[in-house]
């Protein structure tokens, strides 16, 4: 089986990754900028024919974003590979020790995973953000994308592997599976014998199915039903600001902005400007009876399900609410864990706001499409994390490596 021969394969470089120095890993991330830059043009010819059929299977437009690669984001790609040479090793990092009083010297010390899976969809980016961030961290990692971009994925990981064959080291550091098949996935999801972790990155749905299906330990990321809440005395143009940049500057990424609260002593200032603001990029507001009273029959009535949806598009769920209390009721309830914020000139609401809200990343007057690991200076994400155990909010190196104990001794037994 085509998981079998991945996982051996893995096992084997994990050996090699798991070891290498700090020279030799940026040396592969280096040949593998310049590759991407160098094979530029056909990255984007392959690339282009699977967005052009997306479009004709009718995808919307923020998905056919999150598929698109141009020469802009290549670009970006080979430089945050040259960022993440300039990272400190997440690997060797003494996190504790003691000195036992039987002289034994103890010390807790990062450590690689050792094979990390990834399962994906729609962004091939991530093809690159994986590998690199598991090279970086000293992990053999077992990519697999949606169907939808798996000619691009795969040339991608060919790029990779390249790079790595021509610095001299084993090629199946990264590897990538071409069968988008669910048997495979779902084959993919229970090798427990080969990895160590398994990260999914995607849609509600997809998370769903590996968080239920797999059997080796898994980070839940990704699904993000962020909210802004405008407080009674918000600064209007701010909070217009931000509601726009969080709805509509990517509205199919996860950090971005999905339900809006704002306080009734607000509402009839911030709603019309927000609308106004909404029309350039004819985003569709559903709104409760209050918000439909101020801004008319052009908000569609609001249900229940819309409030729990992760629209990723130019849609957003509205609420007037009578209080910071009532919001924060609203979003534990439909929340699910990414990013919040508040908008407000109240320093007390702002501090109970962070303290009530128990998301991954909560924010006071400025924008959730914060929630990256390369804005929070960590370098490149492998994903933002919305469970508790291990990670939480974006996932850099440090997150991709465990711990282990290495103890000295001169001769001691426990009596």
């Amino acid at each position: 089986m085509i998981i079998d021969t991945l996982g051996m394969n893995a096992l084997e470089a994990k050996k090699q990754i798991g070891i290498m120095s700090s020279y030799d890993k940026n040396a592969i991330l280096f040949k593998i900028s310049e590759n991407l830059l160098k094979e530029a043009s056909s990255i984007i010819e392959v690339n282009a024919g699977e967005v052009e059929t997306a479009r004709q299977n009718g995808t919307s437009g923020p998905m056919l974003d999150r598929l698109r690669l141009d020469e802009k984001r290549i670009n970006g790609m080979s430089d945050a590979l040259l960022e993440l040479m300039n990272a400190p090793d997440p690997v060797g990092r003494i996190l504790d020790g003691s000195t036992r009083p039987n002289g034994m010297q103890i010390r807790k010390v990062t450590v690689p995973f050792g094979v990390v899976g990834m399962i994906y969809e729609s962004r091939p980016n991530v093809t690159v953000d994986a590998g690199s961030l598991a090279i970086k961290s000293g992990n053999a990692v077992i990519l697999r994308g949606g169907k939808e971009a798996v000619k691009t994925n795969t040339l991608l990981a060919d790029i990779m592997r390249r790079s790595i064959a021509s610095s001299g080291f084993d090629e199946n550091i990264v590897q990538i599976i071409t069968d988008t098949s669910h048997e495979t996935a779902d084959l993919f999801m229970k090798a427990n014998d080969y990895l160590d972790l398994l990260i999914p990155r995607g849609g509600r749905s997809l998370i769903k199915s590996v968080v239920k299906n797999a059997t080796v330990p898994v980070i839940e990321t990704g699904t993000g039903n962020c909210h802004i809440y405008v407080d009674y005395n918000a600064d209007i143009d701010m909070a217009v600001d931000i509601a726009d940049n969080g709805k509509t500057q990517r509205p199919g990424v996860c950090n971005a902005l999905e339900s809006c609260l704002v306080h009734e002593s607000a509402a009839e200032k911030f709603l019309p400007a927000l609308a106004s603001r909404f029309k350039e990029h004819n985003v569709e507001l559903r709104g409760d009876e209050r918000t439909r009273e101020i801004l008319g029959d052009s908000v569609v009535p609001v249900t229940e399900e819309d409030y729990a949806t992760e629209f990723l598009d130019y849609i957003m769920s509205v609420r007037v609410v009578d209080s910071l209390d009532t919001a924060i009721k609203h979003i534990q309830k439909y929340s699910t864990g990414h990013s919040e914020v508040i908008v407000t000139n109240d320093y007390s609401n702002a501090a109970k706001f962070q303290q009530r809200i128990d998301s991954a990343c909560v924010y006071v007057n400025c924008s959730t499409r914060f929630t990256d690991g390369g804005e929070f200076g960590l370098g490149a994400e492998i994903g933002i994390s919305t469970q508790k155990l291990h990670a939480r909010g974006p996932m850099g190196l440090s997150e991709l490596t465990t711990y282990k104990y290495l103890i000295n001794g001169s001769g001691q037994v426990r009596p």
